[in-house]
């Protein structure tokens, strides 16, 4: 079976991410090239790396669509794929008549809840009627959707007019922690005994790691992170060089004696004792210096509850949009800075609304504690390893918390990515994370556009962390369970290969027929 599979550009984004995880996992006895339209090309390295055959029409931003849809025709009939699939607005419309001139079956997805009444809320104006209209008239041309969420289903079948019979519902899946840890190539034979040596070698390490930690004078400092069901190392944080008039120490126990040193805890799971974080907190000041970190506690904002050291670092990612609802995070995190003033919120990514978030910082005066560090390449590495700051209050943010504040979205890669590393999340009561994560067991959710309410949930995680360890920790079985790449791929795969057309019997064997 042969596939065109169209889309906008190549942005990292969690769409085109999705696409990348799920094509590189096809079966050999399906053919599947990529074809993108605009000059936007962030993944093309990771594409190619994958074994994703990549096909640039080479379009000017930001439509173009007659010379697009001429570029693709000509593809179709040169390539003479068995079905097309598209995805992404520009895309689809682009694939859509040109799945009408060829006649090539098309196979449609709903990846964003695009005409919710939300999403609209600010939408006027002729440009927006154009696209919805282009979208419905020609919504009939797919002989199927997969959407991956059933809430967009539902959405799309009152907005577009979609039959439902013709939408299958498949989640987002994210490589199992397992198989990213290590970067391991991707064999049939023997990868669990490979994963399973590099383990032990890696314990083997960790062990010893851990023995000269409190004895290394001057070097680097190195902390692990340790799942709370294996004992796996999942993650090695390496911090700055001490100062010169912090090598003289020889042990953990002297960091909160020394001139501007660094204060560091260890977080420990409940259930297990494993660790699984190490935080950083910022330098004190001349006045606390003296004490020990255990009397000054409750000064600092710094509780222990049942040997839990509380963890205060939240962290969300995503594009630097109004719908993301990250200005709904900093006003609750300003609130949430009252109470525990150690605390920071980092918000990685880029986008038309920087500006409007950097002047809300400002104008809050949380320029010390809430970071827009920009885009990241590989956020799993962030939720595992932490993120080291250009900043002299903090040298290493490690992800304690999660927030997912979106007003709309389709499936959110990025919430399933949070669940396969077991962070604690707080997300916003959207259907389509609902689908994800449930209240109280896998996750703290919040009425959505309701930075009160956010605010009471970090309260919540912050006075609880021993719950909300044990909550990351579900949140990782199901997300192992239900959004595995591996099987994500199968399935994506299989609705492709039930409804693409038998291809006809080459007519030079038809001829050799009796």
């Amino acid at each position: 079976m042969k596939l065109l599979f169209t889309q906008d550009a190549l942005v990292n984004a969690g769409a085109e991410r999705s696409h990348l995880e799920i094509l590189a996992r096809f079966s050999p006895d399906t053919e599947a090239a990529l074809v993108y339209f605009y000059p936007k090309q962030e993944l093309k390295s990771e594409y190619e790396k994958a074994g994703v055959r990549l096909i640039f029409l080479d379009i000017p931003e930001t439509y173009h669509f007659p010379l697009a849809i001429s570029r693709l025709v000509r593809l179709i009939r040169t390539e003479k794929p068995d079905l097309l699939i598209s995805c992404l607005w520009r895309a689809d419309i682009i694939t859509r008549i040109a799945s009408w001139i060829t006649g090539v079956p098309l196979l449609g997805t709903l990846v964003n809840d695009s005409y919710s009444p939300i999403a609209w809320k600010d939408k006027k104006g002729l440009k927006y009627k154009v696209v919805y209209w282009l979208d419905r008239l020609t919504a009939g041309i797919p002989v199927h959707w997969i959407a991956n969420a059933q809430a967009l289903a539902d959405s799309h079948v009152k907005t577009l007019g979609l039959p439902r019979e013709k939408i299958t519902v498949v989640y987002r899946g994210r490589p199992v922690i397992a198989r990213t840890r290590y970067s391991l190539p991707r064999t049939n034979v023997g990868e669990d005994e490979a994963i399973f040596s590099i383990e032990n070698s890696f314990n083997q390490e960790t062990a010893s790691a851990a023995e000269d930690l409190s004895e290394k004078a001057g070097s680097i400092e190195s902390s692990l992170a340790v799942t709370g069901v294996t004992g796996d190392v999942i993650a090695r944080e390496v911090r700055p060089k001490q100062s010169s008039s912090d090598k003289t120490a020889s042990s953990a126990d002297d960091l909160s004696e020394k001139e501007g040193s660094i204060e560091s805890s260890l977080a420990v799971t409940g259930v297990t004792g494993d660790v699984i974080a190490r935080e950083v907190r910022p330098k004190q000041s001349s006045s606390d210096k003296t004490a020990s970190a255990a009397d000054n506690s409750s000064e600092k904002a710094v509780s222990v509850v049942s040997g839990l050291a509380m963890m205060r670092n939240f962290i969300s990612y995503g594009r630097l949009l109004e719908r993301k609802g990250f200005q709904d995070a900093i006003h609750a995190f300003a609130q949430v800075l009252k109470i525990y003033p150690d605390c920071t919120l980092t918000i990685f990514g880029e986008g038309p609304f920087r500006k409007e978030l950097e002047n809300q910082i400002q104008n809050l005066g949380l320029q010390d504690s809430v970071f827009l560090p920009g885009k990241i390449s590989n956020p799993m590495e962030i939720l595992l390893s932490g993120y080291s700051l250009p900043t002299d209050h903090f040298s290493l943010i490690t992800a304690n918390y999660f927030l997912f504040p979106s007003w709309y979205e389709g499936f959110s890669g990025a919430l399933v990515e949070a669940m396969m590393a077991g962070v604690p999340i707080i997300a916003s009561d959207i259907p389509m994370n609902l689908e994800a994560v449930t209240d109280g067991k896998t996750a703290l959710t919040f009425k959505v556009g309701d930075p009160q309410d956010l605010f009471s949930k970090m309260k919540v995680v912050l006075e609880h962390p021993e719950q909300m360890a044990a909550m990351g920790e579900e949140a990782r079985k199901e997300a192992e369970a239900r959004f595995d790449i591996e099987k994500i791929a199968r399935e994506y795969e299989g609705v492709v290969k039930r409804i693409s057309p038998p291809r006809p019997f080459p007519q030079e064997l038809r001829d050799r027929l009796p």
